[in-house]
């Protein structure tokens, strides 16, 4: 299977357990894997056989923009969850990055795989 992949997607997200987190966003960092057979987009040229990485993006956006995550757990499988569904993905390796949420750290987040590569 050919990957299609999302690096380094920056969100505002209201993300995270303490009060204080519940009241403000905070930028979280997602990269996105996802399996797909691209022979069939390489041989016609045209968007709709791809697996649309803009639409992709903007739904990872709209998912986090909608809600409240106290943990990245959730929202790494929301986000799997909800690429796999709407976009008929048979696999994905999501991460979700939350810069800086350790003192001393660059990021901490958490890395999922989901589906038959």
């Amino acid at each position: 299977m050919d990957i299609v992949y999302i690096r380094d997607l920056r969100i505002k997200a209201r993300i995270g357990i303490y009060p204080w987190e519940k009241s403000i966003q905070q930028q979280i960092r997602v990269d996105l894997e996802m399996a797909w057979d691209n022979r069939i987009p390489a041989a016609s040229d045209k968007i709709e056989d791809t697996l649309n990485y803009k639409t992709a993006a903007q739904r990872v956006v709209q998912l986090v923009e909608a809600d409240h995550y106290d943990l990245v757990e959730r929202l790494a499988e929301a986000i799997a969850k909800t690429l796999m569904n709407e976009m008929q993905v048979p696999w994905i390796r999501v991460t979700v990055g939350k810069p800086f949420a350790v003192k001393g750290s660059a990021e901490v987040g958490v890395q999922i795989e989901r589906g038959k590569r």
